[in-house]
Protein backbone atom coordinates (compact mmCIF):
# COMPACT_ATOMS: atom_id res chain seq x y z
CA UNK A 1 0.00 0.00 0.00
CA UNK A 2 1.12 3.44 -0.74
CA UNK A 3 1.58 6.60 0.89
CA UNK A 4 -1.92 7.80 -1.16
CA UNK A 5 -3.40 4.95 -0.35
CA UNK A 6 -3.42 5.53 3.74
CA UNK A 7 -2.59 9.12 3.69
CA UNK A 8 0.13 11.23 4.65
CA UNK A 9 0.28 11.89 8.28
CA UNK A 10 4.00 14.14 7.77
CA UNK A 11 1.06 16.57 5.41
CA UNK A 12 -1.45 16.49 7.88
CA UNK A 13 1.60 17.17 10.91
CA UNK A 14 2.68 20.10 8.80
CA UNK A 15 -0.33 21.84 7.96
CA UNK A 16 -1.12 21.54 11.80
CA UNK A 17 1.60 23.25 12.58
CA UNK A 18 1.29 26.12 10.80
CA UNK A 19 -1.91 26.22 12.34
CA UNK A 20 -1.01 26.11 15.61
CA UNK A 21 1.31 29.06 15.31
CA UNK A 22 -1.90 31.07 15.77
CA UNK A 23 -2.17 29.43 19.10
CA UNK A 24 0.85 30.56 19.71
CA UNK A 25 0.39 34.16 18.82
CA UNK A 26 -2.77 34.03 20.68
CA UNK A 27 -0.33 33.37 24.05
CA UNK A 28 2.32 36.07 22.55
CA UNK A 29 0.19 38.57 22.22
CA UNK A 30 -2.02 38.46 25.21
CA UNK A 31 1.12 37.56 27.70
CA UNK A 32 3.37 40.29 26.06
CA UNK A 33 1.60 43.26 28.14
CA UNK A 34 2.87 41.41 31.13
CA UNK A 35 6.35 42.59 30.34
CA UNK A 36 5.99 45.50 29.15
CA UNK A 37 3.39 47.18 30.95
CA UNK A 38 5.66 49.23 33.31
CA UNK A 39 7.49 50.97 31.03
CA UNK A 40 4.75 52.05 29.03
CA UNK A 41 3.29 53.37 32.07
CA UNK A 42 6.05 55.46 33.18
CA UNK A 43 6.58 56.68 29.12
CA UNK A 44 3.20 58.28 29.47
CA UNK A 45 2.98 59.21 32.85
CA UNK A 46 5.34 61.81 31.23
CA UNK A 47 2.56 63.53 29.25
CA UNK A 48 1.89 66.80 29.58
CA UNK A 49 -1.46 67.32 28.28
CA UNK A 50 -3.33 64.72 30.18
CA UNK A 51 -2.95 62.94 33.60
CA UNK A 52 -2.19 59.16 32.78
CA UNK A 53 -4.04 57.76 36.02
CA UNK A 54 -4.61 54.06 36.99
CA UNK A 55 -7.60 53.78 35.14
CA UNK A 56 -6.33 54.27 31.72
CA UNK A 57 -3.32 52.37 32.69
CA UNK A 58 -6.08 49.34 33.66
CA UNK A 59 -7.87 50.25 30.09
CA UNK A 60 -4.42 50.50 28.09
CA UNK A 61 -3.41 47.27 29.42
CA UNK A 62 -6.46 45.53 29.00
CA UNK A 63 -7.54 47.29 25.11
CA UNK A 64 -6.65 44.75 23.21
CA UNK A 65 -9.46 41.85 24.70
CA UNK A 66 -11.89 44.20 23.67
CA UNK A 67 -10.62 44.20 19.70
CA UNK A 68 -10.95 39.79 21.05
CA UNK A 69 -14.65 40.44 21.82
CA UNK A 70 -14.85 41.81 18.11
CA UNK A 71 -12.61 39.61 16.45
CA UNK A 72 -14.43 36.44 17.93
CA UNK A 73 -17.64 37.92 17.15
CA UNK A 74 -16.73 38.13 13.26
CA UNK A 75 -14.89 34.91 13.22
CA UNK A 76 -18.57 33.32 11.89
CA UNK A 77 -18.96 35.85 9.04
CA UNK A 78 -15.23 35.51 8.02
CA UNK A 79 -15.15 31.86 8.29
CA UNK A 80 -18.13 31.12 6.57
CA UNK A 81 -17.46 33.99 4.29
CA UNK A 82 -14.53 33.97 3.19
CA UNK A 83 -13.38 30.73 4.55
CA UNK A 84 -11.21 29.34 6.88
CA UNK A 85 -7.41 29.84 5.45
CA UNK A 86 -8.30 33.72 4.27
CA UNK A 87 -9.68 34.30 7.57
CA UNK A 88 -6.35 32.94 9.34
CA UNK A 89 -3.98 35.06 6.70
CA UNK A 90 -6.46 37.86 7.76
CA UNK A 91 -5.60 37.19 11.57
CA UNK A 92 -1.92 37.19 10.94
CA UNK A 93 -1.92 40.07 9.05
CA UNK A 94 -3.82 41.99 12.42
CA UNK A 95 -1.14 40.55 14.09
CA UNK A 96 1.86 41.89 12.13
CA UNK A 97 -0.01 45.21 11.56
CA UNK A 98 -0.17 45.30 15.94
CA UNK A 99 3.14 44.49 16.59
CA UNK A 100 4.80 47.30 14.41
CA UNK A 101 2.09 49.62 15.38
CA UNK A 102 1.94 49.10 19.39
CA UNK A 103 6.45 49.31 19.24
CA UNK A 104 6.53 52.85 17.23
CA UNK A 105 2.43 54.32 17.25
CA UNK A 106 4.17 57.55 16.36
CA UNK A 107 4.21 56.41 12.94
CA UNK A 108 3.70 59.32 10.58
CA UNK A 109 1.34 61.51 13.18
CA UNK A 110 3.19 61.71 16.08
CA UNK A 111 6.80 63.27 16.67
CA UNK A 112 9.17 59.81 18.28
CA UNK A 113 9.00 59.88 22.31
CA UNK A 114 6.98 62.39 22.79
CA UNK A 115 3.69 61.08 24.98
CA UNK A 116 0.64 62.34 24.60
CA UNK A 117 -3.41 62.31 24.40
CA UNK A 118 -3.51 61.23 20.79
CA UNK A 119 -0.53 59.10 21.15
CA UNK A 120 -2.00 57.07 23.90
CA UNK A 121 -5.94 56.97 21.73
CA UNK A 122 -3.25 55.19 18.78
CA UNK A 123 -1.59 53.09 21.00
CA UNK A 124 -4.63 51.50 22.10
CA UNK A 125 -6.27 50.89 18.58
CA UNK A 126 -2.91 49.37 17.77
CA UNK A 127 -3.32 46.91 20.68
CA UNK A 128 -7.36 46.69 19.83
CA UNK A 129 -5.96 45.70 16.15
CA UNK A 130 -3.94 43.02 17.30
CA UNK A 131 -6.68 41.95 19.62
CA UNK A 132 -9.20 41.59 16.58
CA UNK A 133 -6.45 38.96 15.17
CA UNK A 134 -6.22 37.15 18.59
CA UNK A 135 -10.15 36.94 19.01
CA UNK A 136 -10.53 35.49 15.01
CA UNK A 137 -7.17 33.02 15.78
CA UNK A 138 -8.47 31.81 18.94
CA UNK A 139 -12.49 30.98 17.42
CA UNK A 140 -10.78 29.17 13.48
CA UNK A 141 -7.72 28.04 14.91
CA UNK A 142 -8.95 25.03 16.61
CA UNK A 143 -11.97 25.04 13.62
CA UNK A 144 -9.57 24.52 11.04
CA UNK A 145 -7.37 22.27 13.13
CA UNK A 146 -10.83 20.10 13.59
CA UNK A 147 -11.77 20.27 9.97
CA UNK A 148 -8.64 18.79 8.57
CA UNK A 149 -7.58 16.17 11.45
CA UNK A 150 -9.30 12.63 10.65
CA UNK A 151 -11.54 11.59 13.91
CA UNK A 152 -9.03 9.44 15.30
CA UNK A 153 -7.01 12.22 16.51
CA UNK A 154 -8.77 15.18 16.14
CA UNK A 155 -9.18 15.73 20.06
CA UNK A 156 -4.99 15.09 20.76
CA UNK A 157 -4.44 17.81 17.34
CA UNK A 158 -6.77 20.11 18.41
CA UNK A 159 -4.84 19.88 22.24
CA UNK A 160 -1.97 21.11 20.42
CA UNK A 161 -3.40 24.67 19.98
CA UNK A 162 -3.74 25.11 23.95
CA UNK A 163 -0.23 23.49 24.38
CA UNK A 164 0.70 26.23 21.91
CA UNK A 165 -0.98 29.00 23.69
CA UNK A 166 0.63 28.29 26.94
CA UNK A 167 4.12 27.72 25.05
CA UNK A 168 3.46 31.24 23.15
CA UNK A 169 3.05 32.75 26.75
CA UNK A 170 6.43 31.26 28.14
CA UNK A 171 7.95 32.00 24.67
CA UNK A 172 7.23 35.96 25.24
CA UNK A 173 8.20 36.11 29.16
CA UNK A 174 11.55 34.98 27.86
CA UNK A 175 11.91 37.98 25.07
CA UNK A 176 10.88 39.82 27.66
CA UNK A 177 13.21 39.11 29.74
CA UNK A 178 16.23 38.90 27.29
CA UNK A 179 15.24 42.62 26.14
CA UNK A 180 15.25 43.46 29.77
CA UNK A 181 18.61 42.47 29.84
CA UNK A 182 20.53 44.44 32.71
CA UNK A 183 18.31 47.20 32.52
CA UNK A 184 15.50 47.51 35.19
CA UNK A 185 12.02 48.39 35.14
CA UNK A 186 10.34 51.65 36.39
CA UNK A 187 9.38 52.09 39.79
CA UNK A 188 6.51 53.75 39.93
CA UNK A 189 5.20 55.74 43.64
CA UNK A 190 1.45 56.25 44.06
CA UNK A 191 0.96 60.16 44.77
CA UNK A 192 -2.97 59.70 45.62
CA UNK A 193 -6.36 59.01 43.74
CA UNK A 194 -5.04 57.00 41.47
CA UNK A 195 -1.89 59.46 40.16
CA UNK A 196 1.28 57.95 40.12
CA UNK A 197 4.76 59.73 39.44
CA UNK A 198 8.43 57.88 38.24
CA UNK A 199 10.70 57.06 40.79
CA UNK A 200 13.75 59.38 40.56
CA UNK A 201 16.63 56.99 39.39
CA UNK A 202 14.36 54.63 37.19
CA UNK A 203 16.32 53.08 34.14
CA UNK A 204 15.15 55.79 31.64
CA UNK A 205 16.08 53.22 28.67
CA UNK A 206 13.32 50.79 29.90
CA UNK A 207 10.57 54.12 29.91
CA UNK A 208 11.54 55.42 25.94
CA UNK A 209 12.68 52.19 24.32
CA UNK A 210 12.54 48.77 26.26
CA UNK A 211 8.44 48.55 26.10
CA UNK A 212 8.62 48.88 22.24
CA UNK A 213 11.24 45.96 21.46
CA UNK A 214 9.06 44.22 23.57
CA UNK A 215 6.38 44.94 21.74
CA UNK A 216 7.63 44.87 18.52
CA UNK A 217 9.35 40.96 18.42
CA UNK A 218 6.25 39.81 17.79
CA UNK A 219 6.48 41.18 14.32
CA UNK A 220 8.59 37.90 13.66
CA UNK A 221 6.05 35.24 14.54
CA UNK A 222 3.47 37.03 13.38
CA UNK A 223 5.11 37.65 9.54
CA UNK A 224 5.86 34.02 9.30
CA UNK A 225 2.60 32.78 10.50
CA UNK A 226 1.06 35.17 7.57
CA UNK A 227 3.29 33.84 4.77
CA UNK A 228 3.31 29.78 6.11
CA UNK A 229 -0.73 30.12 6.44
CA UNK A 230 -0.72 31.20 2.36
CA UNK A 231 1.04 27.43 1.73
CA UNK A 232 -1.69 25.26 3.59
CA UNK A 233 -4.88 24.33 2.04
CA UNK A 234 -8.69 25.24 3.03
CA UNK A 235 -10.36 22.54 4.66
CA UNK A 236 -13.02 19.77 3.00
CA UNK A 237 -15.67 21.05 4.74
CA UNK A 238 -15.64 24.48 4.02
CA UNK A 239 -14.57 23.63 0.47
CA UNK A 240 -17.57 21.24 -0.12
CA UNK A 241 -19.74 24.10 1.54
CA UNK A 242 -18.38 26.51 -1.00
CA UNK A 243 -19.37 23.81 -3.84
CA UNK A 244 -15.22 23.09 -4.60
CA UNK A 245 -15.93 18.88 -4.45
CA UNK A 246 -12.82 17.91 -6.31
CA UNK A 247 -10.46 20.38 -4.04
CA UNK A 248 -11.94 18.85 -1.14
CA UNK A 249 -11.49 15.43 -2.43
CA UNK A 250 -7.60 16.05 -3.41
CA UNK A 251 -7.39 17.23 0.44
CA UNK A 252 -8.95 14.55 2.17
CA UNK A 253 -7.04 11.88 0.01
CA UNK A 254 -3.98 12.96 0.83
CA UNK A 255 -4.65 13.08 4.63
CA UNK A 256 -6.97 10.20 4.82
CA UNK A 257 -6.00 7.88 1.82
CA UNK A 258 -7.84 7.24 -1.23
CA UNK A 259 -10.48 4.58 0.17
CA UNK A 260 -11.08 6.87 3.57
CA UNK A 261 -10.93 10.61 1.50
CA UNK A 262 -13.94 9.39 -0.61
CA UNK A 263 -16.14 8.05 2.20
CA UNK A 264 -15.28 11.13 4.29
CA UNK A 265 -16.31 13.24 0.87
CA UNK A 266 -19.77 11.45 1.11
CA UNK A 267 -20.57 12.14 4.38
CA UNK A 268 -19.76 15.52 4.65
CA UNK A 269 -21.77 16.16 1.54
CA UNK A 270 -24.71 14.50 3.16
CA UNK A 271 -24.38 16.62 6.06
CA UNK A 272 -23.88 19.70 4.82
CA UNK A 273 -27.07 19.43 2.64
CA UNK A 274 -27.92 23.17 2.30
CA UNK A 275 -24.77 25.65 2.03
CA UNK A 276 -26.00 27.94 4.82
CA UNK A 277 -28.65 27.41 8.00
CA UNK A 278 -29.60 29.50 11.00
CA UNK A 279 -27.89 29.32 13.80
CA UNK A 280 -30.55 27.70 15.81
CA UNK A 281 -31.78 25.15 13.13
CA UNK A 282 -31.00 22.07 15.26
CA UNK A 283 -31.96 23.63 18.46
CA UNK A 284 -31.03 25.66 21.44
CA UNK A 285 -29.49 23.17 23.56
CA UNK A 286 -26.37 23.15 21.52
CA UNK A 287 -26.02 26.91 21.07
CA UNK A 288 -26.14 26.82 24.78
CA UNK A 289 -23.92 23.68 25.94
CA UNK A 290 -21.16 25.35 23.49
CA UNK A 291 -21.79 28.88 24.97
CA UNK A 292 -21.55 27.62 28.90
CA UNK A 293 -18.15 25.75 27.98
CA UNK A 294 -17.22 29.00 26.88
CA UNK A 295 -18.33 30.55 30.20
CA UNK A 296 -17.25 28.11 32.53
CA UNK A 297 -13.50 27.96 31.04
CA UNK A 298 -13.33 31.32 32.47
CA UNK A 299 -15.61 31.54 34.94
CA UNK A 300 -13.35 29.20 37.13
CA UNK A 301 -11.01 32.07 37.39
CA UNK A 302 -7.94 30.81 36.18
CA UNK A 303 -6.89 33.73 34.43
CA UNK A 304 -6.98 35.62 37.21
CA UNK A 305 -4.53 33.19 38.29
CA UNK A 306 -2.30 33.41 35.55
CA UNK A 307 -2.58 37.01 35.27
CA UNK A 308 -2.31 37.65 38.79
CA UNK A 309 0.14 35.02 39.98
CA UNK A 310 3.10 37.52 40.97
CA UNK A 311 0.94 39.51 43.32
CA UNK A 312 -0.81 36.44 44.74
CA UNK A 313 2.52 34.59 45.65
CA UNK A 314 3.52 38.55 46.78
CA UNK A 315 0.92 38.58 48.89
CA UNK A 316 1.37 34.83 50.15
CA UNK A 317 4.55 36.20 51.69
CA UNK A 318 6.49 34.49 49.05
CA UNK A 319 10.15 35.77 48.79
CA UNK A 320 10.68 35.53 44.99
CA UNK A 321 7.16 35.21 43.37
CA UNK A 322 7.94 35.36 39.97
CA UNK A 323 10.40 32.30 40.46
CA UNK A 324 6.85 30.57 41.53
CA UNK A 325 5.16 31.92 38.34
CA UNK A 326 7.97 30.61 36.34
CA UNK A 327 7.69 26.93 38.35
CA UNK A 328 3.93 27.35 37.89
CA UNK A 329 4.48 27.82 34.25
CA UNK A 330 6.57 25.03 33.74
CA UNK A 331 4.00 22.74 35.40
CA UNK A 332 1.05 24.31 33.17
CA UNK A 333 3.05 22.99 30.27
CA UNK A 334 3.16 19.09 31.76
CA UNK A 335 0.12 19.01 32.61
CA UNK A 336 -1.32 20.12 29.31
CA UNK A 337 0.35 17.50 27.55
CA UNK A 338 -1.31 14.97 30.10
CA UNK A 339 -4.42 15.96 27.98
CA UNK A 340 -2.93 16.00 24.83
CA UNK A 341 -1.73 12.23 25.19
CA UNK A 342 -4.95 11.24 26.75
CA UNK A 343 -7.50 12.74 24.98
CA UNK A 344 -8.36 10.45 22.82
CA UNK A 345 -7.91 7.77 25.34
CA UNK A 346 -10.61 9.06 28.52
CA UNK A 347 -12.43 11.01 26.51
CA UNK A 348 -13.20 14.77 26.80
CA UNK A 349 -16.10 13.91 29.50
CA UNK A 350 -13.73 12.48 31.98
CA UNK A 351 -11.01 14.84 31.69
CA UNK A 352 -13.26 17.94 31.78
CA UNK A 353 -15.07 16.16 35.16
CA UNK A 354 -11.79 15.02 36.80
CA UNK A 355 -9.99 18.50 36.15
CA UNK A 356 -13.19 20.82 37.59
CA UNK A 357 -12.78 18.42 40.72
CA UNK A 358 -9.05 19.13 40.84
CA UNK A 359 -9.63 22.69 40.56
CA UNK A 360 -12.17 22.71 43.01
CA UNK A 361 -9.94 21.12 45.79
CA UNK A 362 -7.57 23.25 44.82
CA UNK A 363 -9.32 26.76 44.95
CA UNK A 364 -11.14 25.25 48.47
CA UNK A 365 -7.95 24.58 49.33
CA UNK A 366 -6.82 28.22 49.01
CA UNK A 367 -9.78 29.64 50.56
CA UNK A 368 -8.78 27.86 53.97
CA UNK A 369 -4.94 28.33 54.33
CA UNK A 370 -4.36 31.66 52.38
CA UNK A 371 -3.05 33.95 55.34
CA UNK A 372 -2.30 31.20 57.88
CA UNK A 373 0.42 30.97 60.16
CA UNK A 374 2.12 28.16 58.80
CA UNK A 375 0.02 27.11 55.96
CA UNK A 376 1.68 28.92 53.34
CA UNK A 377 3.29 25.88 51.20
CA UNK A 378 0.02 24.49 51.85
CA UNK A 379 -1.78 27.72 49.70
CA UNK A 380 1.05 27.48 47.12
CA UNK A 381 0.54 23.89 46.34
CA UNK A 382 -3.34 24.23 46.34
CA UNK A 383 -2.95 26.87 43.46
CA UNK A 384 -0.42 24.47 41.71
CA UNK A 385 -3.28 21.98 42.05
CA UNK A 386 -5.93 24.97 40.71
CA UNK A 387 -3.70 25.67 37.80
CA UNK A 388 -2.34 21.90 37.28
CA UNK A 389 -6.05 20.70 36.84
CA UNK A 390 -7.38 23.84 34.83
CA UNK A 391 -4.28 22.73 32.39
CA UNK A 392 -5.15 19.15 32.08
CA UNK A 393 -8.75 19.94 31.45
CA UNK A 394 -10.54 22.95 30.72
CA UNK A 395 -7.80 24.75 28.76
CA UNK A 396 -7.38 22.59 25.81
CA UNK A 397 -10.07 20.21 26.06
CA UNK A 398 -13.07 23.24 25.87
CA UNK A 399 -11.39 24.35 22.69
CA UNK A 400 -11.66 20.83 21.28
CA UNK A 401 -15.62 20.26 21.93
CA UNK A 402 -15.96 24.20 20.83
CA UNK A 403 -14.55 22.91 17.46
CA UNK A 404 -15.90 19.67 17.35
CA UNK A 405 -19.90 19.55 18.58
CA UNK A 406 -21.23 22.03 16.13
CA UNK A 407 -23.01 20.68 13.18
CA UNK A 408 -21.10 21.70 9.86
CA UNK A 409 -23.34 24.15 8.01
CA UNK A 410 -23.86 26.42 11.38
CA UNK A 411 -20.03 25.62 12.79
CA UNK A 412 -19.12 29.33 11.49
CA UNK A 413 -20.80 31.22 13.17
CA UNK A 414 -21.41 28.91 16.48
CA UNK A 415 -18.18 28.69 17.44
CA UNK A 416 -17.79 32.83 17.14
CA UNK A 417 -20.99 32.92 19.26
CA UNK A 418 -19.24 30.55 21.95
CA UNK A 419 -16.02 32.01 21.72
CA UNK A 420 -17.49 35.63 21.90
CA UNK A 421 -18.67 34.55 25.42
CA UNK A 422 -15.71 33.53 26.36
CA UNK A 423 -13.70 36.57 25.63
CA UNK A 424 -16.47 38.67 27.50
CA UNK A 425 -16.19 36.23 30.58
CA UNK A 426 -12.25 36.31 30.78
CA UNK A 427 -12.70 40.63 31.03
CA UNK A 428 -15.63 40.02 33.88
CA UNK A 429 -12.82 37.84 35.57
CA UNK A 430 -9.86 39.91 35.25
CA UNK A 431 -11.72 42.89 35.92
CA UNK A 432 -13.53 41.45 39.60
CA UNK A 433 -10.68 40.06 40.72
CA UNK A 434 -8.70 42.52 42.36
CA UNK A 435 -11.34 44.00 43.70
CA UNK A 436 -12.59 40.85 45.12
CA UNK A 437 -9.23 39.67 46.77
CA UNK A 438 -8.92 42.72 48.11
CA UNK A 439 -11.83 42.87 50.17
CA UNK A 440 -11.34 43.34 53.79
CA UNK A 441 -13.87 43.64 56.72
CA UNK A 442 -12.60 44.76 60.22
CA UNK A 443 -12.96 41.26 61.60
CA UNK A 444 -11.11 39.71 58.47
CA UNK A 445 -8.61 40.84 57.06
CA UNK A 446 -8.64 38.00 54.50
CA UNK A 447 -12.16 38.58 53.74
CA UNK A 448 -11.28 38.87 49.82
CA UNK A 449 -9.10 36.00 49.38
CA UNK A 450 -11.57 32.87 51.05
CA UNK A 451 -14.52 34.76 49.29
CA UNK A 452 -12.68 34.82 45.74
CA UNK A 453 -11.24 31.25 46.06
CA UNK A 454 -14.59 29.91 47.77
CA UNK A 455 -16.91 31.54 45.01
CA UNK A 456 -14.44 29.78 42.23
CA UNK A 457 -14.45 26.09 43.86
CA UNK A 458 -18.21 26.60 43.79
CA UNK A 459 -18.19 27.20 40.17
CA UNK A 460 -16.05 24.62 39.39
CA UNK A 461 -18.16 22.51 41.25
CA UNK A 462 -21.15 23.90 39.02
CA UNK A 463 -18.82 22.72 35.88
CA UNK A 464 -18.59 19.33 36.68
CA UNK A 465 -22.34 18.54 37.16
CA UNK A 466 -22.94 20.86 33.71
CA UNK A 467 -20.35 18.51 31.83
CA UNK A 468 -21.58 15.24 33.58
CA UNK A 469 -25.51 16.07 32.57
CA UNK A 470 -25.50 18.09 29.44
CA UNK A 471 -22.43 17.59 27.26
CA UNK A 472 -22.05 14.68 24.60
CA UNK A 473 -19.40 13.20 24.62
CA UNK A 474 -16.97 13.02 20.95
CA UNK A 475 -14.67 10.97 21.11
CA UNK A 476 -14.30 8.67 18.35
CA UNK A 477 -17.11 10.89 16.39
CA UNK A 478 -16.56 12.14 12.87
CA UNK A 479 -17.75 15.99 12.75
CA UNK A 480 -20.97 14.04 10.47
CA UNK A 481 -21.50 12.21 13.23
CA UNK A 482 -22.49 15.21 15.66
CA UNK A 483 -24.58 16.14 12.73
CA UNK A 484 -26.74 13.46 13.00
CA UNK A 485 -27.14 13.58 16.76
CA UNK A 486 -28.12 17.04 17.01
CA UNK A 487 -30.72 16.23 14.21
CA UNK A 488 -32.40 13.55 16.32
CA UNK A 489 -32.57 15.72 19.28
CA UNK A 490 -33.98 17.82 17.98
CA UNK A 491 -36.85 15.74 17.08
CA UNK A 492 -37.44 14.69 20.03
Amino acid sequence: MNQTDKGSLSYLFSIVLVAVLGGLLFGYDTAVISGAEKGLQAFFLGAHDFIYTDGWHGFTCASALIGCVIGSAMSGYCATGWGRKRSLILAGILFFISALGSMEPEFLFFRHGEPTWGLLIAFNIYRIIGGVGVGLASAICPMYIAEVAPSRIRGTLVSWNQFAIIFGQLVVYMVNFLILGEHTNPIIESIGQGVNAVAPGSDPWTISTGWRYMFGSEALPAGLFAVLICFVPETPRYLVMAGRDDKALAVLCKINGKVDGRNTLLEIKESIGERTERLLTYGFLVIFIGIMLSVFQQAVGINAVLYYAPRIFGDMGMEDPMMQTVIMGVVNILFTLIAIFTVERWGRKPLLITGSIGMALGAFGVACTFGQSGLGLVTMLSIMLYSASFMMSWGPICWVLIAEIFPNTIRGAAVAVAVAFQWIFNWIVSASFVPMFNMQSASDPHLGHWFTYTLYGVICVLAALFVWRLVPETKGKTLEDMTRLWKERGRR
